[in-house]
């Protein structure tokens, strides 16, 4: 019966109601007009075709028979042309305004675009007040301007180009790491462990009081529970069962600095291998992870990467094509001071070994290297965590850690060797009177325990590095940091 209603209400309307010229709601039920994304219509060869486009007025200009507009959707950084009829230049349509249009896409007549949206039909979905909105039409923002608009700012060319570049970067990441067979795992953001040993830690309690009654245990999670800062020691426990395990999401750090190199919610991608024995193995993982990723970008989001390279950071990109060709240097720890107290230059920080290294002498050493990314091995024990696997080493006691180096952000990747063998990692838990903490650490290296390595990257700090983007609040969509949380 419901079918039989259908075709007799078709019957009786007339066909102008489903036609893609027809105006109003009605056009919800037009069928003729194909959804397409301004990205697909911009390379469809299928001119002549009726299609419906919604996006957002980026440009808006009126001529005596014609109106020309430029019209995005997010899907890329070109806009596309649409041409309608003066007639159709109805109320509200305005710079930054929501539409929804139908027409039909055609070859364009300029050198400028391959094809052109002619309009047959012109709806304004969300009005905007060119006037109190902050994004002018004809003007080129900085980010540290649309930084004050985190409600607002993905709808500006450059943050909507990181933001194309930020998702496509996340899919190779995974990419890689699938296709080199790790297994992704899904580490929790809430944990009783501090993996760094920083202590700068988020804790998390209910915001009730319906705990707070158990004065033997006030905890909701019946120990005091942080929001992680590492997936490494999760990661560590899959390790026992597979050869290569990985995780990519979120971590935080209560550090207190509102620098444009700290954030306190940011990503990492992480990841533990069994059976490595060598940094060497290690950091050629660290090295083809970088280079795949970023090739990847390079090629899938060349014009979003070029407005960040020709706009935002002129020569960026000769510096990334420069890394990409370039095997990435190797050093010591020890050879790292001896080039810093070698170094004329006056650092803010001491230089002397055993001293932990600074973002200045990080991107000193990096340009020392010729400004191509560069591995740190073999730290001072003492620096690293005790997971850290000991080198045993005299008369100076290292640990075989290592980070990665890279122009214009310092520290990418930090990583290390595990400590695999139960005495020795027993004695130093005792030492720092961790030993009951991490009793189900060390019955890891009870049952079937393998020498094993990983490493974790700041995903922001990546995009720092293959962007050339100075403050690190410019690479996430919402940013958190010290006195900072908007939205």
């Amino acid at each position: 019966m419901l079918i039989r209603a259908l075709t007799l209400f078709r019957r009786a309307v007339p066909a102008s109601r489903f036609c893609p010229c027809a105006t109003g709601r009605t056009q919800q039920y037009c069928t003729s007009a194909k959804n397409i994304s301004i990205r697909d219509a911009l390379t469809s060869l299928d001119t002549g075709s009726n299609i419906r486009i919604r996006g957002w007025v980026r440009s808006v200009r009126s001529q005596k028979n014609h109106l020309f507009l430029h019209v995005s959707d997010g899907s890329s950084l070109q806009p596309l042309q649409v041409i309608a009829n003066s007639d159709l230049n109805i109320r509200g349509l305005t710079f930054g305004c929501a539409v929804d249009i139908t027409g039909s896409l055609e070859k364009s007549p300029s050198q400028k675009q391959k094809v052109e949206l002619q309009a047959q039909r012109v709806e304004v979905v969300g009005e905007c007040d060119p006037v109190d909105f902050p994004f002018k039409i004809k003007e080129r923002h900085s980010l540290e301007y649309i930084r004050q608009f985190p409600h607002l700012r993905c709808r500006t060319n450059s943050f909507g180009s990181l933001l194309r570049i930020r998702s496509e970067a996340a899919a190779a990441i995974h990419s890689y790491f699938r296709d080199n067979g790790f297994v992704q795992i899904h580490t929790p953001i809430i944990t009783s462990n501090d993996c760094e040993g920083a202590g700068e830690l988020f804790q998390v309690e209910p915001s009730g009081n319906e705990h707070s009654s158990d004065k033997e245990n006030p905890h909701f999670f019946s120990v005091p529970a942080y929001l992680t800062v590492s997936g490494q020691l999760h990661l560590e426990v899959m390790a026992g069962a597979f050869p290569a395990v990985y995780t990519f999401g979120p971590t935080f750090r209560a550090e207190n600095s509102q620098s444009r190199r700290h954030l306190a919610e940011f990503y990492m991608a992480e990841a533990e291998i069994s059976f490595i024995e060598s940094l060497e193995d290690l950091m050629k993982v660290m090295e083809d992870l970088f280079k795949t990723s970023t090739e990847h970008l390079l090629s899938q989001c060349a014009e979003d990467m070029g407005l960040f390279h020709k706009f935002i950071s002129p020569g960026q990109r000769e510096k990334v094509d420069l890394m990409l060709k370039s095997s990435f240097n190797v050093i010591s720890y020890t050879e790292a001071i001896d080039i810093l107290s070698r170094n004329s230059e006056q650092f803010t920080f001491k230089t002397e070994w055993g001293c932990d290294l600074q973002t200045e002498h990080e991107k000193f050493l990096v340009k020392h290297c010729g400004n191509v990314p560069v591995f740190v091995t073999d730290y001072p024990y003492d620096l690293k965590p005790f997971y850290a696997r000991d080198n045993q080493d005299q008369p100076r006691h290292t640990a075989a850690a290592v980070d990665l180096l890279v122009p214009g952000v310092g520290e990418l990747c930090g990583g290390s060797l595990r400590e695999e063998r139960l005495e020795l990692l027993k004695t130093r838990l005792a030492r720092a009177g961790l030993e009951d903490t991490y009793a189900w650490y060390l019955q890891l290296r009870q049952f079937g325990s393998v020498p094993h390595g990983g490493f974790g990257m700041g995903f922001e700090r990546y995009l720092q590095c293959v962007l050339g983007v100075k403050n690190i609040k410019d690479t996430i969509p919402f940013a958190r940091s010290s006195r900072s949380c908007l939205l």
